[in-house]
């Protein structure tokens, strides 16, 4: 298992779709590994003997850090880097959300990332080798959005969380980055009432984001791309039909 990675393990979350399996097939076409971690995966998307299905939902912070216990025990080489990357949107006003949409959307988006960047910190850097710590911003967490206060405000929080990370890992081997893309078309969008308008124009691809991961992760080392901005070149947003 693994026995053909070139370029260091890799702990992705929300490896199973959108995003999360763009890079994880980046990543293993580039010669990493991964160990993927998500609430479920589909047979047969991703087939590589350098992957690892790990079956996990991130909201249940109470059994996270035990079960990340078990996950590390069974990794045998260093960790390149940890992607932060599983989340959730609920959308609408402040007063139609309901505080269980509140919780799930804080608890995924933040401290599910907080949590496992606690239990995986003391092992990068006993590592004492160059590790990248990326999270998954959003537009959203540069400026607020009608609609958006919730998931605007957990992406606000990771991106205060990297930022003081990056103070905090400056004097180590570890590299913090945070990754902002505008809309991107994936399957987030399946469960609300709008997505990005038809064009190519119009949304980011995931491919894209990808593409900036391995930059980040290919940088001199020393050299930190702090925070990246990805828009779309024209921002169109439609309602769907009811």
């Amino acid at each position: 298992m693994m026995s053909n990675c070139t370029g260091g393990m890799v702990i992705l979350t929300g490896a199973s779709s959108g995003i999360g399996l763009a890079m994880t097939k980046a990543l293993l076409s580039n010669g990493y590994s991964v160990t993927g971690i998500a609430r479920s995966f589909d047979a047969g998307v991703i087939n590589s003997e350098n992957f690892e299905a790990v079956t996990l939902d991130l909201s249940e912070l109470d059994l996270l850090s035990k079960r990340l216990g078990e996950i590390i025990s069974e990794i045998s080489i260093p960790i390149r880097a940890v992607v932060h990357n599983a989340g959730v949107g609920k959308f609408a006003s402040v007063e139609q959300l309901s505080v269980p949409d509140m919780k799930l959307v804080m608890e995924t988006n933040f401290l599910s990332h907080a949590i496992v960047t606690k239990v995986l910190l003391p092992i990068l850097k006993r590592q004492d080798t160059l590790a990248d710590i990326v999270f998954m911003g959003s537009e959203s967490s540069i400026n607020g959005s009608r609609y958006g206060s919730i998931y605007c405000a957990s992406k606000f929080a990771v991106r205060g969380f990297a930022q003081s990370l990056r103070e905090e890992c400056a004097k180590t081997p570890i590299r913090v980055s945070i990754l902002n893309p505008g809309a991107v078309r994936t399957p987030f969008f399946e469960d609300l009432h709008f997505e990005p308008g038809p064009a190519s124009g119009n949304a980011i691809q995931p491919e894209d984001v990808a593409e900036v991961l391995l930059t980040v992760l290919e940088a001199r080392p020393g050299t930190v791309i702090d925070e990246v901005n990805l828009s779309p070149q024209t921002k169109v947003w439609g309602r769907k039909p009811n």
